[in-house]
This record gives structure tokens, C-alpha cells and sequence, in this order.
């Protein structure tokens, strides 16, 4: 199995920046890639990050350039670095693993627990 916990969440003022976490642990040899959704109130989570086991990265055009998604693979942890915050970057930020090549895991898509962020004007 695979777990994920995220961590880094906050309040924060338009402008300014939050580091989000996520520790992997588990069967992390099936994880094919990484990534960060979000969701908003009333609204449906949508893609912000992901990256893959070889270190490509994709980002949603509303955040390129001002967030930047990482691993560590010796800590087992996926950041999500955000600049530049506004208030429509206000939503829970949930850590996404993709499974693959591993039978005995029977889900492909791993989620955390989640994490809120909120950015006010």
C-alpha cells in the first residue's frame, strides 16, 4: 500500500508564499508519478501539479510560474512551493500518487488527507 500525508497549509495574505508538503510511505517502488489537486469550495478539485518518476513536471496555466512541484526522493516527500498567492488560490490542496505495475495495490489513485490553504486579500 501507499500512504500519503501533506502538511504546510495556512493562512496567508495575498502576495506571499506557502511551502505544502506531502511524505510518501508505503510500497513507494509503484509510484509512477506524483501530484497536487485542489479543490475549492463549490467547486470541483481540478489539477495544480504533477510530476513524474523521471522528474518531468506539468503545471495548470493558472498557476505556471508561480508554483513550482518537487520530490525528494531520500525524504520520501513532495513539495509544492507557491509564490505569488491570490485569493482564488483558497482550497483544500490534496497530494496525488499514481500507482502502477503493482497488483497487490488495488487502487491506482492514492489521496491524502488533504490540507487547507487560504489566501486573503
Amino acid at each position: 500500500q501507499v500512504h500519503l500525508v501533506e502538511s504546510g497549509g495556512g493562512l496567508v495574505q495575498a502576495g506571499d508564499s506557502l511551502r505544502l508538503s506531502c511524505e510518501y510511505s508505503g510500497d513507494t517502488i509503484c509510484i509512477q508519478a506524483l501530484g497536487w489537486y485542489r479543490q475549492a469550495s463549490g467547486k470541483e478539485r481540478e489539477l495544480v501539479a504533477t510530476i513524474t518518476k523521471g522528474g518531468w513536471s506539468d503545471y495548470a496555466g493558472s498557476v505556471e510560474g508561480r508554483f513550482t512541484i518537487s520530490r525528494d526522493n531520500a525524504k520520501n516527500t513532495l513539495y509544492l512551493q507557491m509564490n505569488l498567492l491570490q485569493p482564488e488560490d483558497t482550497a483544500v490542496y490534496y497530494c496525488n500518487a499514481r500507482v502502477e505495475y503493482c497488483p497487490w495495490i488495488t487502487e491506482t489513485e492514492i489521496w491524502g488527507q488533504g490540507t487547507l490553504a487560504t489566501v486573503s486579500s
